[in-house]
């Protein structure tokens, strides 16, 4: 590096140091990348960009892994432990070429795996993260992971530099590369090719898809075969004019859909940080790393947790946030649509349900016709396998109704690969032992109301340790390959389907998340051994 780089990196370093305050994904990269410290180590960044690369030293050095600012010594040569693979924006002009001085690197790095057989070098994907704001269908963000010029880079750590994140990912062994693929300039220009496509589906995977227009999406809905054909038929049923029911299927979209506001999940995760360090001990969370995997690999991921206390939400949402993931959008009963929390829970990906859809073909469609939708643009979803919160600490019966219609949204010719995650939720203490044992005694469950948000807060002390435990996903479509092999034959993008096959498959599928959660559970000093579940319910 030439002295005055060096002075510009020390300069740049002074602002960087009070503005900049970053989380790293993975939290232990040495443990859960499985990073060889014996063998040499070069950084993969997205951009050229200079803040960028100090960012990312400041996590490394942390971290324990080697200065990106520090030079290889190999066969003989000193090379940079870096590189960028896209030139990324100007100041008024936007290109996207590879670095020259990038794909001479490569190709040195891929002769010395030549001339040294016993030489492997870990290429190590790294990127930050500044603004993880997706925009929406009609104004999609600036972007994520995508360059910025130097106004927006500013603005951004004005403003986000305290947000931001280091996501690193699984390293390449370059000995493979150059054993399989060869050591000419074509392969590290596939190298770059390969890690750009890496670096996209991160940005997806940190902030997911686009937003939609709350009333653009309405009308698509309205719209729908599906919705269109309920609307007509209930006009018919009723003998009312069909702009009347249309009017109903929209008022029935507006207390279902969720509003997913970016900027609350930020400022609710300073919220949620200070709430947790006064409810609990810790927070322990397992296998994440298996979760960003299925994200980043285009899975639409079904989170399926149990259900303890009403704090499993909020918690799941700000996990999956602290681990580089969007929270997903949330099953809520529509009992929680009050006055504050619901406006504020919608606005947190929470989309709302009634307990019963029996006798309102109206709204059972509208219903799974949003449900459809979210998984058609690829958000993940959550929704709670018991249907309630449990008061004893036991799994509940498995409530198969959403896991039916989620089957149901994959005959609509679903291209992702659907997956379910089990996730185990639990605490030393639960919040609201005292009503559960109440309700247990025979008092009468209370109407969730404001009340008990403000007496909740008066009982805000110190409830030991969270748990949050990813359990093994299942692969849906697997699943159905095996259970039901024929099942493609019943897709209809149009029509929702119910074949003959469908209730026998749910519930086996029931069945076996269930046993994922439970395998999922861990055991402290405080709670029960995990039992088995009780008897699954009947789908619906």
């Amino acid at each position: 590096m030439s002295a005055r780089q060096s002075m510009y990196h020390k300069l740049l370093n002074l602002p960087l140091s009070v503005l900049v305050k970053t989380i790293s994904i993975p939290s232990d990269p040495i443990a859960q990348l499985d990073l060889d410290l014996s063998r040499p180590m070069v950084y993969v960044l997205p951009f050229r960009s200079h803040t960028d690369l100090l960012t990312l030293r400041s996590s490394c050095l942390q971290l324990g892994l080697p200065d990106p600012l520090e030079p290889l010594e190999l066969g003989g040569k000193t090379l940079r432990r870096y590189v960028f693979i896209s030139e990324g924006k100007r100041m008024f002009e936007s290109s996207d070429p590879v670095p020259q001085e990038s794909i001479e690197l490569f190709t040195e790095l891929l002769e010395l795996h030549k001339r040294d057989s016993e030489l492997d070098i870990q290429l190590v994907p790294a990127s930050v993260v500044w603004d993880r704001n997706p925009g929406n269908e009609s104004r999609p963000a600036a972007a994520t992971l995508q360059a910025m010029n130097g106004l927006q880079k500013f603005y951004t750590i004005l403003t986000l530099g305290r947000d931001s994140m280091v996501r690193l990912s699984n390293a390449v062994s370059l000995r493979y590369m150059a054993d399989k693929h060869g050591t000419d300039t074509t392969i590290a220009y596939k190298l770059a090719r390969v890690a750009k496509i890496h670096f996209s589906r991160q940005k997806l995977a940190a902030s997911g898809p686009n937003l939609p227009n709350r009333q653009a999406l309405f009308k698509r809905l309205l719209a729908s075969k599906a919705i269109d054909k309920a609307v007509q038929d209930e006009a018919e049923s009723r003998n009312v004019p069909v702009e009347k029911v249309r009017k109903e299927a929209i008022d029935m979209m507006e207390e279902i859909a969720a509003d997913f506001s970016p900027s609350l999940i930020r400022y609710g995760d300073r919220v949620l940080t200070w709430l947790w360090n006064k409810l609990y001990q810790g927070i322990n969370i397992n296998n994440a790393e298996r979760v960003r995997k299925l994200a980043q690999d285009g899975h639409e991921i079904v989170y399926v947790p149990c259900h303890r206390s009403h704090m499993d939400y909020l918690l799941l949402s700000y996990v999956l946030y602290k681990e580089g993931l969007v929270p997903p959008h949330i099953a809520a009963g529509v009992n929680l649509n009050f006055f504050p929390a619901g406006p504020i829970f919608r606005r947190g990906g929470a989309f709302f349900l009634r307990r019963t859809f029996k006798g309102n073909r109206l709204y059972s469609t509208v219903f799974r016709e949003y449900l459809a939708e979210l998984f058609a643009k690829g958000y993940s979803v959550e929704y709670f396998s018991e249907g309630g919160r449990s008061r004893t600490g036991r799994l509940l019966p498995a409530k198969t109704g959403m896991l039916a219609m989620t089957i149901q949204a994959m005959l609509r010719g679903l291209k992702r690969p659907v997956t379910l995650v089990p996730v185990y939720i639990g605490y030393e203490h639960v919040m609201e032992v005292s009503t559960y044992a109440k309700e247990l005694q025979g008092k009468r469950k209370e109407k969730e109301n404001f009340g008990q948000v403000v007496g909740i807060v008066r009982k805000l002390r110190n409830y030991g340790k969270g748990y949050v435990n990813f359990g093994e996903p299942i692969p849906v479509n697997h699943f159905l390959n095996e259970k039901a092999p024929e099942w493609q034959k019943d897709i209809d993008p149009i029509e929702p389907q119910r074949p003959n096959w469908l209730n026998p498959v749910v519930n086996e599928l029931a069945d076996r998340m269930m046993t994922k959660i439970n395998d999922a559970a861990a055991a402290n000093a405080l709670t029960c051994v995990p039992q088995p579940c009780w008897p699954r319910a009947n789908a619906r």
